[in-house]
């Protein structure tokens, strides 16, 4: 069977890691040389637009917009899903699957540049994952629906506490070294001399504990246990808390970490450039005190924010004060819950999502925290684009977060209505209204 005969192809899997898992690609690691020479032509263009003077200019800035140095806003786009209309899967010139994925993240990084030409930093590394096996919490996790990126509810796996939370244990890794030694090898026999390639795996996107919780639970019974179920909703948080910090200690003891203080994504937008955290040199050993952490709970939206302060935040708490600096929020809003939040250990980069009240920037993040700002992405979904509406947006989130540190997010985006010029546009607005503003 082709390759675009299977039901999904891995190169359209935007996921926030940055690849898909490995094992699921189906990759016969097997490129052609026509394959390898189309690889080795995108590297050599990414390695180009990474020597730039703009590229060193945006890393300053990304540097001193994360150090509270500077009140000059950044802009960050990224399409998710809406990628696959950017660079449609059927433009791809490569055939074998792992190819395919190395050949759309060369291309995005491309597009960042010359189309979008956003604040993100194209840099030299051409980053590549372990290949392994995550044991998961000890029961299947299954959903209904979701198929081509629509909603899904969860199918309960613990159904009943007295019978089912003896199920569960601690998620733990298995590196699959031969394979991942395999995938390094084939991106130095591609890459080296072109950029530099790492061994760089994202084990994570938050270290939240509310979504595993709803994959365990479902959304009704996670929202109904705090008030029903409350000595097992305790137990419930503290089996998820401990599983991610023994998760952080393996990986410290492994030697599987990487720092993320420089272009890699770190909370829910924005990038890791800081000189707060002092550099681990090459073969050193990378701990969670020399990395950015980060913790959402947006699926306690709907709770009242006592709630997050009696049940969420310990746990959230203990997490965090493991790392250097760190994030919170996601769509949640964050201001009705700001005395809690602001409780959080070294705390730096806030969300401030579309259901927040970007007033209270200035008053609550002040110069103190970034203000992570996330416009509604919903405008950019049409397949005609209103201006209008996007310039009213863009406009009332630049005005009313005046006073902050801010970084204006574009992100969420499921589709930008087969229009990737509506995320170019998107981009040229928002810096208009800056410039409006800030001059």
């Amino acid at each position: 069977m082709g390759l675009l005969e299977h039901k999904r192809d891995p190169a359209t899997e935007q996921t926030a890691a940055g690849y898909p898992e490995l094992k699921a690609m189906g990759t016969t690691f097997l490129f052609t040389e026509d394959e390898k020479e189309i690889l080795r032509r995108l590297a050599g263009q990414v390695a180009e637009i990474s020597e730039r003077p703009d590229m060193k200019e945006k890393k300053e800035l990304w540097r001193l917009h994360n150090d509270l140095k500077t009140d000059r806003p950044v802009v960050f786009i990224d399409p998710e899903n809406g990628w696959n209309e950017c660079i449609p899967a059927s433009t791809l010139q490569c055939r074998e699957p792992l190819a395919r994925v190395w050949e759309m993240a060369l291309r995005k990084q491309i597009f960042w540049a010359e189309k979008m030409r956003d604040d993100k930093v194209i840099e030299p590394y051409f980053d590549v994952p372990y290949s392994y096996w995550d044991s998961g919490w000890g029961v299947p996790l299954e959903k209904i629906g979701g198929e081509n990126g629509g909603s899904y509810i969860v199918k309960q796996a613990i159904e009943e506490y007295e019978r089912d939370f003896q199920k569960l244990h601690h998620p733990r890794y298995t590196i699959d070294w031969t394979e991942s030694d395999r995938v390094m090898n084939l991106a130095h026999e591609i890459f080296d001399g072109i950029l530099k390639v790492r061994r760089k795996n994202t084990w994570w996107w938050t270290l939240g504990l509310c979504w595993d919780y709803v994959n365990l639970r479902g959304m009704e019974d996670f929202m109904c246990d705090f008030i029903a179920e409350p000595e097992w909703a305790e137990r419930m948080l503290d089996l998820l808390c401990e599983g991610k910090l023994q998760m952080l200690d393996d990986l410290e003891k492994g030697g599987l970490l990487a720092q993320n203080t420089e272009g890699t994504y770190v909370g829910s937008g924005g990038f890791g450039f800081t000189d707060e955290i002092p550099r681990v040199e090459e073969g050193q050993t990378v701990t969670t005190q020399d990395m950015w952490g980060f913790c959402d709970s947006q699926e306690t939206v709907s709770m009242n924010p006592e709630l997050y302060g009696e049940f969420i935040l310990p746990r959230h708490k203990k997490i965090l004060e493991r790392f250097a600096l760190t994030c919170y929020g996601c769509c949640e809003p964050f201001d009705p819950r700001w005395s809690y939040v602001k409780q959080l250990p070294n705390l730096r980069r806030v969300s401030v999502s579309p259901w927040a009240d970007w007033s209270k920037v200035p008053e609550y993040l002040g110069k103190d925290y970034i203000a992570s700002v996330k416009p509604m992405p919903t405008p950019l979904a049409m397949p005609v684009m209103n201006e209008d509406v996007v310039r009213r947006d863009c406009r009332r989130a630049v005005e009313e977060t005046r006073g902050g540190i801010c970084e204006f997010i574009m992100k969420d985006n499921n589709t930008l209505g087969n229009q990737p010029k509506n995320a170019v546009r998107w981009v040229e607005i928002m810096r208009e209204e800056i410039a409006r503003v800030y001059g």
